[in-house]
């Protein structure tokens, strides 16, 4: 009987296998290339680094739609049982990027490993609902401005502040948005496409995203960077303080559940 990965495989209607020889290490970067744009010197994988990580026993797999490839994941083993997924990419909006997740995990299940992680962009809406609803990782730490300067075509021009994701390998995928009841909307998005930062609430927070972040990069910078700030202040503050994330809504909302220590620190809310 086919696993739960090899069926989301099918139903993505690629075939994913561990990459062993550098002609497909080659397919990987020119496949990353694509997706990012990166300048020489910000590569999200080298060749070399991949062939090193795939010979010494790490995650390095692709996705193949017809023997051309269409996602890869390349990943390292962590401190506690833990498999680093350093930088997974795929063709959106045909489910390679689910089918490789669901192979990585169990790629780490087969070893006895007890987590995944990645760290992703909390302004990024889309990969927010992926990695929260859709797999049922959470947030566990913010990360400020985690790989300094980026230069590539999706993140250049802002701060690298990033989540770090933790998926148990042994745990259900399926999320709910986290909402048990009332919360108050810390950051939500204006008129103006331009984050609104209240103040007041209780113990559950919601903390908006901007609807396409990407796009305010390119066409009104100043936007992101004020999005980029408010989130910081505010999600960043929260989780610093011991707040969790439950959960993401459908309005592209974090929602947090925080305690005192963040009400002292953030303010009169």
């Amino acid at each position: 009987m086919a696993g739960e990965d090899e069926r989301a495989a099918a139903r993505a209607g690629v075939a994913i296998r561990e990459l062993r020889e550098v002609g497909e290490f080659q397919q990987v970067y020119r496949l990353f290339d694509e997706i990012w744009h990166p300048k020489p010197a910000n590569v999200p994988a080298s060749v070399e680094l991949m062939a090193g990580f795939a010979h010494s026993g790490n995650y390095v797999a692709g996705a193949f739609a017809e023997g051309v490839l269409v996602g890869a994941s390349v990943g390292f083993l962590a401190a506690g049982g833990t498999l680093h997924s350093h930088v997974t990419g795929a063709i959106i909006g045909r489910g390679v990027g689910y089918a490789l997740k669901l192979h990585q995990r169990a790629w780490a299940r087969e070893r006895g490993l007890e987590r995944i992680t990645w760290t992703f962009d909390p302004l990024v809406r889309r990969n927010a609902r992926f990695n929260l609803v859709k797999l049922g990782a959470r947030p566990e730490e913010y990360l400020t401005d985690f790989y300094g300067v980026m230069a590539d075509a999706i993140n250049e021009g802002d701060a690298s502040d990033r989540l770090l994701a933790v998926w148990p390998v042994a745990g259900a995928t399926d999320a709910e948005d986290g909402r048990s009841g009332p919360a108050y909307p810390l950051v939500r998005e204006g008129a103006d496409g331009r984050p609104v930062v209240s103040g007041g609430g209780g113990p559950v927070l919601t903390v908006g995203t901007p609807r396409d972040v990407e796009r305010l990069r390119r066409e009104h910078p100043e936007a992101a960077r004020a999005w980029r700030t408010a989130v910081r202040e505010t999600l960043g503050a929260a989780m610093a303080a011991g707040g969790r994330v439950a959960g993401f809504t459908e309005r592209g909302e974090y929602v947090v559940i925080v305690n005192q220590l963040f009400h002292r620190c953030y303010g009169s809310l």
